[in-house]
């Protein structure tokens, strides 16, 4: 199916549904990403199982974001999206960084639609004592633009050493995060400098996999290995790859969530 946009609860939402099976998995992108932040890892799901993935609110050529948005908005805008789209049955959810932030609130807010949870680098916080230079720095990309702070931000995403493997993905990623509207990115990463997700492990009961990503220095794997513990019967994984998992290391990934999803089949 082609790209498109749907009404979602009064948000437009650009999204692609492919794939085959009758079994639904969701990919939910990190902040600043796109739909186009799994074209590397779709096409190796989609021959298993149907894929959908979207822009979310603010981000790509979904609807943009003016004032404050939450985290919970942005879980039950997925819920709408499910059912603009029909999709009734449970889904199975991988999320990178914000997007597993998304993820993890969706799961906990609707679990009878929650087959199964895969996130990495799950970003669901800023710590106490970052929160005043990150509001700083949030303050100054939205008055002069992405620009101002590329190089600090990919620096810590996306290590030299996953350039070098591949240059050419490297840059397309760059020149898209570069092309977000500072206010929608604004308003995303404020709502991450707000969001506290404590009381919101304990109450997942989907079967979840947590993948820590060696090479990402923005969320280290310990960060996401002590919220795993929190998250009863919950998977912990290392993969040898950075904050954008589905980007740098697309086949490595697959072959960590794929039997994951086929184990938990039932669950659909």
């Amino acid at each position: 199916m082609a790209i498109a946009w749907v009404d979602a609860g009064g948000v437009s939402l650009r999204y692609e549904l492919s794939g085959a099976g009758p079994e639904t998995i969701v990919l939910l992108h990190e902040m600043a990403g796109t739909l186009e932040s799994w074209d590397a890892l779709a096409p190796m799901l989609q021959p298993h199982y149907r894929i959908l993935r979207y822009d979310m609110r603010g981000a790509g050529l979904s609807e943009k974001i003016r004032g404050e948005v939450s985290g919970d908005q942005l879980a039950d805008d997925l819920g709408a999206l499910l059912d603009a789209l029909d999709l009734r049955a449970p889904v199975a959810l991988v999320g990178c960084a914000v997007g597993a932030n998304v993820a993890l609130r969706f799961a906990a807010r609707h679990s009878a639609r929650t087959a199964m949870l895969l996130v990495s680098s799950p970003a669901t916080s800023i710590p106490p004592d970052r929160r005043a230079a990150t509001l700083a720095m949030i303050a100054k990309f939205e008055c002069d633009g992405l620009r101002t702070i590329e190089a600090v931000s990919l620096a810590t995403s996306y290590p030299e050493i996953l350039r070098a493997q591949n240059p050419q993905r490297f840059a397309a990623t760059r020149l898209r995060w570069l092309a977000n509207d500072p206010a929608s990115f604004a308003a995303v990463f404020r709502m991450l400098v707000a969001s506290d997700l404590t009381g919101v492990f304990g109450t997942i009961t989907a079967p979840s996999l947590f993948i820590g990503c060696t090479l990402d220095s923005a969320r280290p794997p310990e960060q996401t290995a002590a919220i795993a513990t929190q998250v009863s019967g919950s998977t912990y994984v290392t993969l040898d790859t950075g904050h954008f998992a589905a980007i740098q290391s697309p086949a490595v990934l697959c072959a960590l969530l794929l039997p994951f999803i086929d184990r938990h089949r039932d669950r659909f």
